[in-house]
């Protein structure tokens, strides 16, 4: 835990979040539904006292703080399953799944991130062309930008599939991959972390 403690960040929202995770100071919000027995698909940690959200998505976990609505997503990678996906290709369940999300996500002071499973531009070796797309005509409609669209990937050449979109109008200072590794250098997840300083107007 002392990766994310020591970032100083106000939020962070998590995906495969262990049943039995919390951090100190931090509120949280998980999805009431689990991808594994003690793994559920998301949630969101707070300085500020959390107030849930449903779902908007079986895996996605929203909730609101600092005059904002928070949404932490995972969205459909090529190899997965139909569950809770829906049947299809990899494109069609990434379309399906903003769509129910689009429905109930709000328009404004949003900010959304996650495991989406695709990089924005460059080789796509996760989700699907048909997905990026569907993701990036997504964001204009919920106001937002993409800090985190350039950022590198953990493996050297890729771009990083796990994002954090803000409102369109905030000024953002940086965007920093936190490389996952203790201090031995012993890798705590396949995915890193990432951060994003930003002033919401």
């Amino acid at each position: 835990m002392r990766l994310l403690t020591g970032q100083e960040c106000d939020v962070w929202l998590l995906t495969e979040v262990r049943a039995d995770v919390s951090l100190p100071g931090f509120s949280s919000h998980v999805t009431a539904g689990r991808m594994a027995a003690r793994r559920h698909w998301a949630g969101i940690f707070c300085r500020d006292p959390l107030e849930p959200m449903p779902d908007p998505h079986p895996a996605s976990a929203a909730a609101s703080a600092f005059g904002l609505s928070l949404c932490s997503s995972i969205l459909p990678w090529r190899s997965c399953g139909s569950t809770p996906w829906g049947d299809g290709t990899s494109g069609e369940k990434t379309s399906r799944a903003l769509d129910q999300l689009m429905s109930s996500l709000p328009g404004t002071k949003l900010v959304w991130g996650g495991d989406w499973n695709h990089a924005m531009q460059g080789r796509e070796w996760t989700g699907s062309v048909a997905g990026r797309t569907a993701i990036k005509a997504a964001l204009p409609r919920l106001r937002l930008k993409l800090p985190t669209a350039e950022s590198p990937h953990r493996i050297p050449g890729l771009l990083s599939i796990d994002h954090i979109a803000v409102p369109a109008s905030a000024q953002v200072y940086c965007t920093t991959r936190v490389i996952a590794e203790d201090d031995a250098g012993n890798r705590l997840s396949d995915h890193d972390a990432y951060t994003t300083e930003v002033t919401l107007a």
